[in-house]
């Protein structure tokens, strides 16, 4: 375990996000893969479709309604080793479609959670913490990036509620 710090200040611009790939934006692509029964434009925008928020159990139909949570947000992961990152790698991260880093949730619960770690945010729905807790540790793992002492503390009892 390692205490959290940066070697500089953090800036989101550091994080090129919703990089296009096959014509979709990061964003896009999320919309499509987390929501129902989703319809995309020739632009990849949703047209249509319903979108599940899983901290919050929210439902959506306006895409515009939904906003895409970096699990562990951007800035947390600069400070807890990405500050010492390529740009490159750091576009790898804030774009990361084959971990369980982007996830679709309401705006509302997204503005909630901003960049706090799970000392001082969890889901709302107490029955998506423990895979809240998965997913952060799935990240921070993968990533290679610090977890503090305050963070470890409050993700046991998240654990804890696992059913496994």
């Amino acid at each position: 375990m390692q205490a959290e710090g940066a070697s500089a200040p953090y800036d989101r611009d550091l994080f090129p996000h919703w990089i296009t790939v096959d014509g979709c934006t990061t964003r896009e692509t999320v919309l499509q893969r987390d929501g129902d029964d989703v319809e995309v434009g020739s632009d990849c925008y949703p047209t249509s479709g319903s979108w599940y928020s899983e901290y919050d159990g929210e439902t959506r139909t306006a895409p515009a309604d939904i906003s895409i949570d970096h699990v562990v947000a951007l800035a947390e992961a600069w400070h807890s080793g990405a500050d010492g990152w390529t740009t490159a790698r750091r576009q790898d991260f804030a774009n990361d479609l084959t971990g369980p880093q982007l996830i679709a949730v309401t705006a509302e619960v997204n503005s909630s959670k901003s960049d706090k770690d799970p000392a001082e945010w969890v889901p709302p729905l107490a029955s998506k913490r423990c895979a809240y807790a998965k997913m952060w540790i799935h990240t921070k793992a993968r990533w290679d990036l610090t977890v503090d002492a305050a963070e470890k503390s409050a993700l046991q009892p998240l654990l804890d509620t696992c059913s496994y």
